[in-house]
C-alpha cells in the first residue's frame, strides 16, 4: 500500500527529469549527432506511447465490459441501476453545459483574438488575401472570389497539414444530427465482438448495460455469468496494477519526446488563446470542487489527492480512455466510492463527459472568429444567436469527441462549420494543441471522478432516508 501512496511523487518526477531532459535535446539539437536524435525520439516513443499507452488501451475494453456488467449485478433491483443512471447522465450534461459556458464567458472576457499577438496573425491572413487577390485577377477567373479564396486556402492547408486535414474534412462534412446517427447510434448498434475488438466504449457500454440487467431481472439462473464478470473484474484490476508500475518512467518518456519534438511552440503568437483556454479550465475545476464539496461531501484537498495518479496520467498521455483504469482504481481505493457507482458512471464519463474538450471547442471557434471575422471568406459577426449556436454544437460535439489524443481538435470542425467558419484556419490552433489537450484531458478526467463522488454520495444519502 505504501508503494501505491507514493506512485504519484514518482510520476511528478519522471514527468519533471522529462520535462528538463527534452527541452535540453530541442534547445542543443543541433550539435547531437541526427542518427543519436533519432535514437532517443525512438526508445522515448517505444517506452511511452507504444508500451505503455498501448498497455492501457489493450486492457481498455475488457475493463469497461467487466466492470459495467459487475457493478449492476452488484445491485438488488433494476430500479437502482435506473436511479444511479438518471443520476450519472443529468450530472454530465450540466457539467458539460457550465463548462461550454465557462469556456464562452473567459473568451468574451479576455477576448485573445484582439490583442496585438493575434493582429499579427489577422494581418499575415490579410496578406496572404492580397496575395491570392493578386492571382485571382491575374487569371481573370469567372467564379466569386469568396470561392476562389476558399479553394486556395484549403489546398494551401491540404499540403501542410495532409493528414489531419482530411480528418478535418471528414468531421465538417457532417451536421449535429449526423454526427449522433454515426457516433452514438451506429455505434450502439455494432456487433459487440467487433466493438470489442476496435474497443468502440459506447457500444461495450450498451452491450455491457444490457447483460447486466438481464442477469439482474433473470437472478440466480444468471449467477455463473455473473460471477464471471466479477472474477474477470478482478483480474484486469490486477493487471491495472501491474501496468502502473510502468508509469513514471513512461510518462518520463512521453514528456522527453514532446519537448524534445516541440519546444515550447509558438507560445508567443498564440499565448492569449492559451492563457484563455486554461483560465476558463481553471475555473472549471473550482466549479468542480465547489460541487464536490456542496454536493458529494467531499473536502477538495482530498478529492484531489485521491485522484492525483489519474489527473497526472491523463495530463501525460491526453487519452482519458487509455487512464480509466487508473481513474477507476483510485476512485474506489482512495475516495471510497462503491463500486456500483464507478463501474458504471466512468466507462460512461470517458465516452460522453468531455468538460475540457468542450469548454475548448466553444473557446477556440469564438477566438478564430475574433482574429479573422470581417475577413473576406469569414464574414461572421459575434450574434447572441451564433453564441448560442456555438454552445450547442459545442455540448453536442463533446459527446461525439473520442477519448483518445486531439479527439477535440477534430470534433471542433463540427462547431466551426455551424457558424461558418471556414475550415482551413483551423490548423493554426495545431501548434498548441497537445499542450492544450493535457489540459482538457485532465479536466475530462477529473470531471468523471467528480460525478462518480457526487452520484454515490447522493444514493448513499437516498438509500439511508428510505
Amino acid at each position: 500500500m505504501k508503494e501505491n501512496n507514493n506512485l504519484h511523487k514518482w510520476i511528478i518526477f519522471g514527468m519533471v527529469i522529462g520535462f528538463i531532459t527534452g527541452l535540453l535535446l530541442n534547445i542543443y539539437q543541433s550539435a547531437i549527432d541526427s542518427t543519436v536524435m533519432e535514437n532517443i525520439l525512438w526508445y522515448t516513443k517505444l517506452l511511452g506511447k507504444d508500451l505503455f499507452i498501448g498497455s492501457l488501451k489493450m486492457i481498455i475494453a475488457p475493463l469497461i465490459l467487466a466492470s459495467i456488467i459487475n457493478g449492476i449485478c452488484s445491485l438488488p433491483s433494476s430500479k437502482q441501476l435506473g436511479d444511479i443512471g438518471i443520476k450519472t447522465l443529468s450530472y454530465y450534461f450540466i457539467s458539460t453545459a457550465v463548462a461550454v459556458s465557462i469556456g464562452l464567458c473567459a473568451v468574451f472576457i479576455i477576448s485573445p483574438g484582439t490583442k496585438e499577438s493575434s493582429l499579427k496573425i489577422r494581418q499575415n491572413r490579410i496578406n496572404e488575401i492580397k496575395t491570392i487577390n493578386k492571382s485571382y485577377m491575374e487569371e481573370k477567373s469567372e467564379q466569386p472570389f469568396n470561392l476562389y479564396l476558399a479553394q486556395k486556402s484549403g489546398a494551401t492547408a491540404d499540403e501542410a497539414n495532409s493528414s489531419k486535414w482530411s480528418t478535418l474534412n471528414k468531421g465538417a462534412t457532417r451536421s449535429p444530427g449526423e454526427m449522433l446517427r454515426q457516433d452514438i447510434l451506429l455505434k450502439i448498434l455494432k456487433n459487440p465482438f467487433d466493438s470489442l475488438a476496435k474497443t468502440n466504449s459506447l457500444g461495450i457500454i450498451v452491450f455491457a448495460i444490457l447483460i447486466g440487467l438481464a442477469c439482474l431481472i433473470i437472478g440466480e439462473p444468471a449467477n455463473g455469468v455473473s460471477n464471471f464478470f466479477s472474477s474477470l473484474n478482478l483480474v484486469m484490476n490486477k493487471i491495472t496494477m501491474w501496468v502502473m508500475k510502468l508509469s513514471p518512467v513512461a510518462i518520463g518518456c512521453l514528456i522527453t519526446n514532446m519537448m524534445a519534438t516541440q519546444g515550447i511552440p509558438a507560445l508567443q503568437s498564440l499565448s492569449w488563446y492559451c492563457t484563455t483556454v486554461i483560465a476558463g479550465i481553471f475555473l472549471h475545476i473550482l466549479f468542480l470542487l465547489l460541487i464536490v464539496k456542496v454536493f458529494g461531501k467531499m473536502g477538495p484537498i482530498t478529492f484531489l489527492k485521491g485522484i492525483r495518479e489519474a489527473w497526472l496520467i491523463a495530463f501525460s498521455t491526453t487519452s482519458s480512455a487509455a487512464t480509466l483504469p487508473v481513474t477507476i482504481r483510485n476512485v474506489e481505493e482512495n475516495l471510497g466510492v462503491d463500486k456500483k457507482v464507478s463501474n458504471f458512471a466512468l466507462p460512461v464519463g470517458a465516452t460522453c463527459n468531455m468538460d475540457g474538450t468542450a469548454l475548448y471547442e466553444g473557446v477556440a471557434v469564438i477566438f478564430m472568429i475574433q482574429v479573422f471575422g470581417g475577413l473576406a471568406d469569414v464574414p461572421i459577426d459575434l450574434t447572441p444567436a451564433k453564441t448560442l449556436i456555438i454552445f450547442i454544437t459545442a455540448v453536442l460535439a463533446s459527446v461525439g469527441a473520442a477519448a483518445v489524443p486531439s479527439a477535440g481538435l477534430i470534433t471542433m470542425a463540427i462547431v466551426a462549420k455551424a457558424v461558418g467558419l471556414p475550415l482551413y484556419y483551423i490548423p493554426i490552433l495545431y501548434a498548441v494543441d497537445h499542450l492544450l489537450d493535457q489540459f482538457r484531458t485532465s479536466t475530462n478526467v477529473l470531471g468523471d471522478a467528480a460525478g462518480t463522488v457526487i452520484v454515490d454520495h447522493l444514493r448513499s444519502k437516498q438509500t439511508k432516508n428510505t
